[in-house]
């Protein structure tokens, strides 16, 4: 099963929904940055909200990025991910953890079929903000903002749409992790209600999925993306649209880290030079490392000075 977000129409257009599948951009993610589980857990679920929301916009170059900021020890995330290629439908996402090798217990989830042991995302954010950068191509990007609701993120996702864009919304989000640290499922969901629908849908969803097994659950089972939808969304005649392929992809090159070290100015690219040594720059999105002698820093010493 390839990594893809669907996306379908219910109850005559009065519900849009999305569902995804992100097993291997969570654990490209995982690889890139040696996440610890509860890391791996939190960034891919995040990722996965930030492809389905990038399914959503209009224009090819349209992008949004996710940063929660916390007290808990994570300390924060971002994430970025791109609307959905012209040509190929290929949804690109990229993303970090501030503190990526946090270790917590996991905490006793009370769930409809009894208690489950679950990694503790919401104890390694703790109390902050998340904020949705929005990118259209306008001169300036949307930027909107809640205070995290539990820090487990699918909640703090839904509590942002309630509250910025009004748009009543239910979403599920879930990474499983083997034994061995490494992502066996990761996928989610998201249901929102369209102008004019009857509230009743929401309660009636709400209250359904209450009783449903989680996210991670359903994956493990064998459940696809679709099947998701299927089930939260049955007798409302689901119609699916929609797919697209998601993965995680970095955009940064050479010339990016260099634009990147001349923007740090004059006095401390000097101050790296003088130690004499080769510098090592990484990206923050995939944790690729960028070398640069003595001699290289010289030259961009110079088109700074020029700047």
């Amino acid at each position: 099963m390839g990594d893809v977000i669907v996306r379908a129409t219910a109850a005559k257009g009065n519900i849009r929904a999305f569902a995804a599948y992100t097993k291997d951009t969570a654990e490209a993610a995982r690889m890139a940055h040696d996440l610890s589980p509860v890391a791996a857990a939190a960034l891919g679920r995040t990722l996965t909200a930030s492809a389905m929301m990038a399914v959503m916009m209009k224009g090819d170059d349209d992008l949004v990025t996710l940063q929660i900021r916390g007290d808990g020890p994570m300390k924060g995330i971002t994430v970025t991910a791109n609307a959905p290629e012209p040509d190929s439908g290929l949804v690109k996402v990229k993303g970090y953890a501030l503190v990526p090798d946090v270790i917590l217990p996991a905490k006793v989830h009370e769930g409809p079929s009894g208690a489950v042991s679950k990694l503790d995302v919401g104890g390694a954010l703790g109390n902050g903000t998340l904020y949705v950068i929005k990118d259209l191509g306008l001169k300036d990007p949307y930027v909107g903002q809640v205070e995290l609701v539990t820090g487990e993120i699918a909640e703090d996702i839904a509590y942002y749409y309630a509250v910025s864009e009004q748009v009543p919304s239910a979403v599920g989000l879930g990474v499983l992790m083997e034994k061995n640290n490494t992502v066996k499922h990761a996928g989610g969901f998201m249901i929102q209600l369209m102008p004019g629908a009857d509230e009743k849908i929401i309660s009636d969803l709400e209250s359904r999925l209450s009783s449903m097994p989680t996210v991670t659950t359903l994956l493990d089972e064998g459940h696809t993306a679709s099947d998701m939808l299927s089930m939260i969304l049955e007798g409302y005649d689901v119609e699916f649209t929609d797919e697209n392929p998601v993965k995680f992809s970095c955009n940064c090159n050479r010339e990016r880290v260099q634009k990147a070290l001349i923007s740090l100015g004059k006095d401390e690219l000097s101050s790296m030079i003088n130690e004499g040594k080769d510098i090592e720059m990484k990206c923050s999105f995939c944790n690729k490392a960028y070398m640069f002698s003595p001699d290289e820093m010289r030259t961009l010493l110079q088109e700074a000075r020029i700047d």
